[in-house]
């Protein structure tokens, strides 16, 4: 499978890639722990049948020490034992961020609560900005149908410089 159209080698394309990587060190340098950001990253993912993302986050997490249980139950957190309340307060937001267009209040107020409970300002922050950018990740990479299965961890740290 071939993407239909190479984001990598189109001037405006690598521009806005460069600005977007530089807007998730951000949220990468944030308090809001890295297990979370990449569960939240696999879900959203998931939820938009991103297959690049998805391949993405879950070598990065492996990479980063994740284990293959929880990697595997992700789209199943809600029956799964192995996720902390913090966890699944964000794995909620993400979901239900990222079907915006299915719910027409958005984000509920019980999942905004426990979102309160788990975090901080500054973590909330990190993960409502997350969850905005997974999402656009998804977009743009399901537009093009950008193949999976090639990426290996760090391949984009040049990205950043």
């Amino acid at each position: 499978m071939d993407a239909r159209f190479n984001m990598f080698d189109n001037e405006i394309a690598a521009k806005f890639a460069k600005r977007f990587v530089s807007a998730s060190l951000v949220i990468h340098e944030s308090p809001l722990p890295k297990a979370t950001q990449e569960l939240v990253n696999i879900r959203a993912s998931q939820i938009n049948g991103c297959g690049f993302c998805i391949d993405m986050h879950t070598k990065d997490a492996a990479a980063a020490g994740e284990t293959p249980v929880r990697l595997n139950l992700v789209a199943a957190w809600r029956e799964a034992t192995v996720f902390t309340e913090a966890e699944r307060a964000a794995l909620a937001l993400a979901e239900e961020g990222t079907r915006l267009a299915d719910a027409h209040h958005g984000v509920s107020d019980e999942t905004w609560a426990q979102v309160r409970k788990h975090f901080d300002d500054d973590q909330i922050a990190a993960l409502v900005s997350l969850v905005a950018l997974i999402n656009a990740a998804n977009r743009m990479n399901v537009i093009v149908r950008n193949p999976a299965g090639s990426y290996e961890p760090g391949m984009f740290a040049a990205m950043t410089s």
